[in-house]
């Protein structure tokens, strides 16, 4: 965990990356969790600021219903949503049901949800699974990337090199950077998109912790996506503010778009380390 800062964090980072044949996305995403209050209002105006992939929780919210009503702005989003079904019939229902709740007819992306053993995996690629929905999906268009989900760094990178998926999602932030070394060499390597969620290692990183120094208080939370950003494997990281003022406050990364000093990152990474000793479990 505690490396020397590479110098490609210290990198004037990019805003907008190449997400395989898709097209250019920005690097700072936006995310629903079924708990979020996130409304339609607050939705369109980080598409209007330059957010373009939102990356919908599954249930009925304010980010579904401001991509319902994207209309021409439709193709220069990419929206992404999970797959919870692991077999090919209850993936095709899903499936429609997402279609149908977001008014579109197609979605960028569609990860396995949680993939979190190799049985699951597995179960996913046998005749009659999830994968033979998905896949037949991606052929015919109405999905155009098909990736995976997945907290286990090693299984996510085994499951990058099998040629099944185009994309990976992995959780990666301050106080979690084993993907440093186990998943970002491999998806570079390949060349899959990598999309990273957990920024704020759910509001820790935002919480001081009892090894703090004297006078130390921890950085808001555009300072810790940026910290994320400043990677070269991440091609996009995803924030999830609970509420529209949060998600103000994530935006103004938009407006103040730079990389860290040397000095910056050693202070966000030694609190990274605080917290993943504090904050409890989760490797």
């Amino acid at each position: 965990m505690k490396t020397a800062a590479p110098v490609q964090f210290l990198q004037h980072p990019k805003r907008h990356a190449q997400f395989s044949r898709l097209g250019q996305v920005c690097r700072l995403g936006l995310a629903t969790r079924g708990d979020t209050r996130l409304d339609k209002a607050g939705v369109s105006e980080a598409v209007h600021r330059g957010i373009n992939y939102l990356n919908w929780c599954g249930h009925p919210d304010g980010m579904s219903e401001a991509i319902r009503t994207l209309g021409e702005r439709r193709s220069q989003v990419f929206v992404a949503a999970q797959l919870e079904a692991r077999d090919a019939v209850a993936a095709d229902h899903e499936l429609r049901a997402m279609l149908g709740e977001l008014g579109t007819e197609y979605l960028d992306v569609v990860t396995y949800y949680y993939v979190e053993h190799q049985s699951e995996w597995d179960e996913i690629v046998a005749p009659g699974g999830a994968a033979e929905t998905l896949e037949s999906e991606r052929a015919a268009g109405r999905v155009r990337s098909v990736g995976v989900t997945s907290h286990q760094r090693k299984l996510a990178t085994t499951i990058a090199q099998t040629g099944r998926v185009d994309m990976v999602m992995i959780r990666y932030n301050a106080a979690h950077r084993a993907a440093e070394q186990d998943v970002f060499p491999v998806t570079r390597q390949i060349g899959l998109p990598t999309v990273t969620y957990t920024g704020l290692r759910w509001g820790a990183l935002l919480e001081r912790t009892p090894d703090d120094p004297p006078a130390f208080r921890p950085p808001s939370a555009p300072d810790w996506y940026r910290f994320v950003l400043c990677h070269p494997g991440v091609t996009v990281a995803l924030m999830a503010p609970h509420n529209n003022a949060q998600l103000e406050e994530d935006l103004t990364l938009l407006g103040d778009w730079r990389g860290l000093s040397a000095q910056k990152y050693k202070a966000l990474q030694a609190h990274g380390d605080r917290v993943h000793r504090h904050a409890g479990a989760f490797p």
